[in-house]
Protein backbone atom coordinates (compact mmCIF):
# COMPACT_ATOMS: atom_id res chain seq x y z
CA UNK A 1 0.00 0.00 0.00
CA UNK A 2 1.21 3.47 -0.87
CA UNK A 3 0.79 5.64 2.24
CA UNK A 4 1.98 8.73 4.07
CA UNK A 5 2.39 9.10 7.82
CA UNK A 6 0.80 12.21 9.34
CA UNK A 7 2.67 14.20 11.96
CA UNK A 8 0.31 12.86 14.62
CA UNK A 9 0.90 9.25 13.52
CA UNK A 10 4.69 9.73 13.71
CA UNK A 11 4.40 11.23 17.20
CA UNK A 12 2.24 8.32 18.37
CA UNK A 13 4.65 5.78 16.86
CA UNK A 14 7.50 7.28 18.90
CA UNK A 15 5.43 7.56 22.08
CA UNK A 16 4.07 4.02 21.78
CA UNK A 17 7.32 2.49 20.46
CA UNK A 18 5.81 1.19 17.22
CA UNK A 19 8.21 0.89 14.29
CA UNK A 20 7.52 1.87 10.71
CA UNK A 21 8.37 -1.69 9.67
CA UNK A 22 5.50 -2.94 11.86
CA UNK A 23 3.20 -0.40 10.19
CA UNK A 24 4.31 -1.46 6.71
CA UNK A 25 3.91 -5.14 7.54
CA UNK A 26 0.31 -4.71 8.73
CA UNK A 27 -0.68 -2.40 5.88
CA UNK A 28 0.71 -4.83 3.29
CA UNK A 29 -0.91 -7.92 4.85
CA UNK A 30 -3.60 -7.01 7.40
CA UNK A 31 -5.48 -9.79 9.14
CA UNK A 32 -8.56 -7.58 9.14
CA UNK A 33 -9.78 -4.34 7.63
CA UNK A 34 -12.62 -2.66 9.50
CA UNK A 35 -14.49 0.42 8.30
CA UNK A 36 -14.42 3.21 10.89
CA UNK A 37 -16.44 5.59 8.74
CA UNK A 38 -16.67 6.51 5.08
CA UNK A 39 -13.13 7.11 3.81
CA UNK A 40 -11.39 5.73 6.93
CA UNK A 41 -10.43 2.11 7.51
CA UNK A 42 -8.73 0.39 10.41
CA UNK A 43 -6.08 -2.12 9.39
CA UNK A 44 -5.34 -4.54 12.19
CA UNK A 45 -3.25 -7.61 12.90
CA UNK A 46 -2.25 -9.59 15.95
CA UNK A 47 1.46 -9.22 16.72
CA UNK A 48 3.84 -10.72 19.25
CA UNK A 49 5.94 -8.28 21.32
CA UNK A 50 8.67 -8.75 23.92
CA UNK A 51 10.40 -11.66 25.61
CA UNK A 52 8.48 -13.52 26.85
CA UNK A 53 6.21 -12.64 23.97
CA UNK A 54 2.79 -11.15 24.56
CA UNK A 55 0.16 -10.86 21.84
CA UNK A 56 -1.25 -7.45 21.03
CA UNK A 57 -3.54 -6.09 18.37
CA UNK A 58 -1.84 -3.43 16.26
CA UNK A 59 -4.49 -1.03 14.91
CA UNK A 60 -3.72 1.48 12.17
CA UNK A 61 -6.27 4.14 11.25
CA UNK A 62 -5.94 5.09 7.59
CA UNK A 63 -7.74 7.73 5.54
CA UNK A 64 -8.12 5.82 2.29
CA UNK A 65 -10.05 8.51 0.43
CA UNK A 66 -6.85 10.31 -0.66
CA UNK A 67 -3.77 9.49 -2.66
CA UNK A 68 -1.51 8.47 -1.12
CA UNK A 69 -3.54 7.11 1.78
CA UNK A 70 -2.77 8.82 5.12
CA UNK A 71 -2.02 6.96 8.33
CA UNK A 72 -3.84 9.03 10.93
CA UNK A 73 -2.86 7.21 14.13
CA UNK A 74 -1.59 3.86 15.39
CA UNK A 75 -1.72 1.95 18.64
CA UNK A 76 -1.47 -1.53 20.03
CA UNK A 77 -3.80 -2.99 22.61
CA UNK A 78 -3.99 -6.16 24.67
CA UNK A 79 -7.81 -6.04 24.38
CA UNK A 80 -7.87 -8.18 21.24
CA UNK A 81 -11.34 -9.59 21.88
CA UNK A 82 -12.81 -6.09 22.14
CA UNK A 83 -11.77 -5.08 18.61
CA UNK A 84 -11.43 -8.37 16.73
CA UNK A 85 -14.29 -8.93 14.30
CA UNK A 86 -15.46 -12.52 14.22
CA UNK A 87 -17.09 -13.31 10.92
CA UNK A 88 -20.27 -15.35 11.06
Amino acid sequence: MNYRLTKHAREEMVRRQISESEITQVLNAPEQIVSAREGRNIYQSRISVGDPSIFYLLRIFVDVDRNPAEVVTVYRTSKIDKYWRVEI
